[in-house]
């Protein structure tokens, strides 16, 4: 098997070189194969995945990606979880497999596919190594999202690329009081305030004018969304740090988590952003320099 930049080396050799990630030494017993409900190009594939999964002589499991409470039961089951689909059915494999400790390889059937690994050609040509156990581990930080009203905790989300406090429907703006560490930062007036994970920094902060951060890292980037009148350019925390936004409208707002939960806020509502107990783990076979390799040919369609 062979790495862009690294020809003579086999995967065992390549991981302990480089001191990446976790080598897999054993053959896997079981793998959960999910589709995209809204994506019948990706039903086909996952049954002739599901198909080459049990002549390889491994179990397999079915289901769609956005099915959550599927997923809370079959994920426990599995040794490893690919899914078919976008960057949005990643996100969800990645949250629900984090807990669980469980590596989440990713079939790109969307447009972008930072996080995926394999692609519909290529499939049959990778998957092998991966029911050998033959890849190694990336573990990607992940943030805990709390809202808070008062005393009264609102809710709690994991989120793999990021957390955006933003205005509701009208076309007004926000005022985000943020603090680092407890330490104030500044008031934002703005459409919304990001922050983001190294994973998230090639998603909407990206398009916010945020930096790309490479994956390994532990930082938190935040990012203003259209600011008015103040801090303008994104702030690059230490690894570890706290983030508190105390909201400030008179109208509505709310906080997304990765883009696919909403949660309503009102004015005096603080939302808390920390890394959380948990790491995304992908599995991979590509050598660590995919992401840059893999930026070059997105930036390459803009």
């Amino acid at each position: 098997m062979c790495f862009a930049g690294n020809t003579d080396l086999g995967l065992s050799s390549y991981v302990k070189s480089q001191n990446i990630g976790r080598q897999k030494t054993t053959m896997l017993h079981s793998i959960a194969i999910l589709d995209h409900p809204k994506k019948p190009e990706t039903h086909a594939v996952a049954a002739q995945i599901d198909a080459e999964v049990q002549r390889l002589g491994v179990q397999s499991y079915r289901a769609r990606s956005w099915d959550v409470t599927t997923l809370v039961d079959l994920v426990p089951k599995a040794d490893l979880i690919i899914v078919l689909g976008g960057d949005g059915s990643t996100l969800r494999a990645a949250r629900a497999a984090a807990p669980m400790n469980k590596p989440v390889v990713a079939i790109n059937f969307g447009r972008l596919g930072f996080l995926s690994e394999m692609t519909p050609e290529n499939w049959r040509e990778q998957l092998p190594y991966f029911v050998q156990g033959d890849y190694w581990i990336e573990e990607r930080l992940m943030l805990c999202v709390e809202c808070w009203r008062g005393s009264e905790r609102l809710s709690r989300h994991d989120a793999l690329n990021d957390a955006v406090v933003g205005r509701g429907s009208l076309a007004r703006v926000v005022r985000a009081e943020t603090f680092i560490d407890g330490a104030p930062l500044t008031t934002y007036s703005c459409d919304g305030l990001i922050v983001s994970t190294p994973t998230g920094s090639t998603a909407y902060a990206l398009a916010a004018g945020g930096p790309i951060l490479p994956p390994h890292l532990k930082n938190f980037v935040v990012v203003p969304i259209a600011p008015h009148l103040s801090l303008e350019k994104p702030v690059i925390l230490s690894q570890g740090s706290t983030i508190e936004i105390v909201v400030h409208t008179d109208h509505s707002a709310g906080m997304s988590a990765d883009g696919q939960t909403e949660v309503p806020l009102r004015d005096g509502d603080r939302v808390l952003v920390r890394a959380s107990e948990h790491v995304a783990k992908f599995a991979r076979v590509q050598g660590p320099d995919y992401f840059y390799r893999t930026l070059q040919r997105r930036l390459a369609r803009c």
